[in-house]
């Protein structure tokens, strides 16, 4: 039995870099991701690729990153979670219904960050309570935020009709030109880019101007999110606490791993997700409705196993999940660049790449830990 175990760690320090690349769990999705950049960049006539397209597609490229990264760490740890969606559009309801009619209690008028703060405090307060029914009544995480997908999704319309008298809030103040948070969560961030890009001779409008001045705030957002998630996973005792527990969470425990602490903070994460996915939402656009965030509970789920996440939990990345993200939102934006697709190809899409990762992950997952 040594002599195995020394000859497959030999095996395994004998490698190449090209080698190791191929065992790792992301290099299914980069290679999805190069090919779906290559045919957008010659379908769309590079229109996809130009400072206006960069922009639209990076904006739509972060929201999925956000929330995706959330639904990865915690399908990592074993957990699902389908309650994403509603609590987006939960979120974005509490902040916009404070900022028209103020603060509950007779609290006075919101400004932005407290209509954040006191919408962040009942999401997190709703993902402790989904972690907790989760890890307390050993039930699975899939039905039980089933249930919470509808009780909030209820909720956020019966709240906007009785209050609002519609599901839907617009015409809100533009709090970017007054607020700092407002501006940091709707506004733009790394102008810089931009304008390098206009002194370099490009990013021109028709009059010679410079065309875009910054990306979307959620991009700055994404960075951040996925940066603490990657340094959580990779340099943290916490990282191998969700790696323990969702490979096996009666060994974690065995070992000293709070298994329940790690769950209901992970729930907890991915209601701090889709409040900032919330956050950004409403003040871009200075409006809410109650049908935000449908489906993209799905799609959270669909990217971080287009990035190589294991639906059983144990296995994933955050660069992976940011090379799904980035497959799926090209895809997603490519009917404003090629009009002659219909926009359903992109579910067609999704559901088709979505299988063909599950068994391609299940292969790269047997052959890093040797068929078991």
């Amino acid at each position: 039995m040594d002599v195995i175990e020394r000859s497959e760690s030999d095996r395994l320090r004998q490698e190449n870099w090209i080698q190791r690349t191929v065992r790792r769990p992301e290099i299914g999705a980069f290679m999805v991701m190069a090919v779906i950049i290559v045919a957008l960049y010659f379908a769309s006539d590079g229109r996809a690729f130009n400072a206006l397209g960069v922009k639209n597609n990076v904006a739509i490229i972060a929201q999925f990153g956000i929330i995706a990264t959330g639904a990865a760490l915690l399908m990592i740890a074993g957990e699902f979670d389908l309650s994403i969606g509603s609590m987006i559009g939960f979120a974005g309801m509490s902040m916009a219904m404070m900022l028209k009619w103020g603060l509950p209690f007779g609290l006075g008028e919101a400004t932005p960050f407290a209509a954040f703060a006191v919408t962040l405090a009942m999401t997190l307060t709703l993902g402790w309570i989904i972690g907790n029914i989760v890890v307390r009544s050993g039930l699975s995480s899939f039905i039980v935020t089933l249930g919470f997908l509808f009780f909030l999704r209820g909720t956020t319309e019966v709240s906007f009709r009785l209050i609002n008298k519609s599901t839907q809030i617009s015409g809100l103040p533009d709090y970017k030109e007054t607020s700092w948070f407002a501006d940091l969560m709707g506004g733009e961030v790394f102008g810089w880019f931009y304008d390098a890009w206009f002194w370099l001779g490009g990013n021109l409008n028709r009059k010679g101007e410079q065309w875009v001045t910054g990306f979307d705030a959620r991009f700055l957002w994404w960075i951040l999110i996925a940066g603490v998630a990657w340094l959580i996973l990779s340099r943290t005792q916490l990282g191998n606490w969700i790696f323990a527990t969702g490979d096996d969470k009666e060994a974690a425990r065995a070992n000293g791993v709070p298994v329940n602490k790690v769950k209901i903070g992970l729930f907890m994460f991915t209601a701090f997700c889709a409040t900032i996915f919330a956050a950004c939402q409403v003040f871009d656009t200075n409006t809410s409705d109650a049908a935000k965030g449908n489906l993209k509970e799905l799609e959270a789920i669909a990217i971080a196993v287009v990035g190589g996440t294991l639906m059983t939990g144990g296995f994933g990345s955050v660069l992976g999940v940011i090379f799904g993200a980035v497959t799926v939102g090209l895809v997603a934006n490519a009917v404003f660049f090629i009009p002659w697709i219909d926009g359903s190809w992109f579910r067609v899409f999704v559901g088709t790449v979505l299988l063909a990762a599950v068994f391609a992950n299940e292969r790269i997952r047997k052959r890093i830990t040797g068929g078991i």
